[in-house]
């Protein structure tokens, strides 16, 4: 892991965390995912934007609260506790953070920092299909925690991120709910831009290379000839690949080569736990008669640095869900591959990437749970040379829009020049005065061991000067 850069005693806080400050800032990158080889999409999108910022000249630092196994390249990395977080933060300009961690940490409402919220996975939505299975009781709890969680990010974000401008949508009512449209924010830009851009998921901005072959010549029961249908990430509750096996089965018959491989069934993040679906996918496999013939299935997760090899060894990548909330909103990581690697994509429509594959002419989009409609279009792109090189190359096309550096440009400009939301006066979240007295005493314990094992007793003295003149100044 990365060496953990000296912490800037906050005592000069006030100075340092104007309205707006140009040049190299030291940004704080949070992410609760696991940091390894294997990484699943937030870990990905974290890192990226780490890079990216870190390639500006800014001093960058990406903590996760999972494990870290990964240094980075050109910027710190390392596992944080609960206790460690507020120091972290104390030593930052700005704070990108995203998944469950406003809420935990109240006293982010009263920081002196930019805060970027990135908002790019809706996961109160989410919730709902991943807890679809449990007891009622768990899923209110679990969807109320989410709101809690929701309502601490919209009360505080200087900017926010979301992945689409359908999401957009969906964020700009959360906005006008928590108070966030006003005359402020508002009268400063119309559009609403400079507090809510799109900053979508990206890819690599050089073209993919190939290590070694991965699937094809090397999976047993895979020729170095067949055709490789991928599905190019995890099976959760709310994809849809029993309409891809049925699909496949049919193909079989007029493409006996056909082979229908999935990429990863165990995720990478030890806290997630393998859903029914995936369940209920290798269950149908096997009684249609597919697993080890015209099915296969990586039981692993593959590195992020070596997943080049299995896209350029597909010749199809597939993506299919059900209709539902959660499928309207969803920006799927999964396709962005796909179109690194120049892949022809079936999927179902319905989302912004089936209306993009649809618009762009990057393959076939088909109804959901439509298996006779997706076997056709697996048999045209398969069997069609033409078809295929001409999907391939609007494929090539489009990915240039979505490349790292262009989508993260939002961002980037940003943080040249990042300053807090134009309503920063307007928030009153909630104060460290109105926890429990045995929460802020525990805090405040945490605190001072932390800056007397990094600074020394000025340090303590620091902090408590600069508490008392924030508290004079209220």
């Amino acid at each position: 892991m990365g060496a953990a850069r000296e912490v800037v005693a906050p005592a000069d806080a006030r100075a340092e965390h104007a309205d707006a400050r140009i040049g190299a800032q030291r940004i704080l990158v949070v992410t609760l995912d696991t940091l390894a080889e294997r990484m699943a999409g937030p870990a990905i999108r974290a890192w990226e934007i780490s890079t990216a910022l870190a390639a500006e000249q800014h001093r960058v630092r990406l903590v996760t609260f999972g494990a870290c196994e990964r240094p980075g390249v050109g910027f710190d990395t390392a596992h944080i506790t609960v206790g460690d977080f507020r120091a972290e933060v104390d030593g930052a300009d700005v704070v990108i953070i995203q998944g469950f961690v406003m809420q935990t940490f109240a006293w982010l409402q009263q920081c002196p920092q930019v805060l970027v919220l990135d908002l790019y996975d809706p996961f109160h939505l989410e919730s709902l299909e991943v807890e679809r299975y449990k007891p009622v009781e768990e899923r209110n709890a679990s969807l109320a925690n989410a709101l809690r969680e929701l309502s601490a990010q919209t009360a505080r974000g200087d900017l926010f991120m979301c992945a689409s401008e359908k999401q957009r949508d969906l964020w700009l009512g959360h906005l006008g709910v928590a108070g966030r449209i006003n005359p402020d924010t508002y009268d400063a830009d119309p559009s609403l831009r400079s507090l809510l851009t799109v900053v979508p998921f990206g890819t690599a901005a050089t073209p993919p290379q190939r290590q070694a072959p991965a699937i094809k010549g090397v999976v047993p029961g895979i020729g170095t000839d067949d055709k490789v249908v991928l599905w190019g990430g995890g099976v959760y509750n709310w994809f849809d690949p029993v309409t891809v096996l049925r699909a496949v089965d049919r193909v079989r018959e007029r493409v006996p080569e056909v082979r229908l491989y999935f990429l990863g069934m165990k995720h990478p993040n030890p806290d997630v736990p393998e859903m029914a679906m995936a369940t209920r996918t290798r269950r149908l496999a096997d009684e249609l008669g597919l697993t080890g013939t015209h099915v296969f299935f990586n039981e692993d997760w593959v590195p992020y640095e070596r997943r080049a090899d299995y896209l350029l060894d597909a010749d199809i990548g597939v993506s299919a869900h059900f209709e539902h909330i959660e499928t309207a909103f969803s920006f799927r990581t999964r396709i962005l591959d796909y179109l690194w690697a120049d892949l022809p994509i079936v999927c179902s429509a319905g989302d912004t990437f089936g209306d993009l594959v649809a618009a762009e002419g990057l393959g076939a989009t088909v109804p959901t749970e439509g298996v006779d409609a997706l076997a056709d279009a697996l048999e045209l792109l398969l069997l069609d040379d033409d078809a295929h090189a001409a999907a391939r190359a609007n494929v090539a096309r489009v990915a240039e829009r979505y490349t790292w550096p262009v989508v993260l440009e939002p961002l980037l400009a940003f943080c040249r020049a990042p300053r807090r939301a134009r309503d920063a006066d307007r928030l009153r979240g909630p104060e460290f005065g109105t926890l429990p007295w045995y929460t802020r005493a525990r805090l405040d314990a945490l605190a001072v061991l932390h800056y007397l094992r990094e600074g020394g007793p000025r340090a303590v003295v620091g902090k408590i000067r600069w508490r008392m003149a924030k508290r004079r100044g209220r």
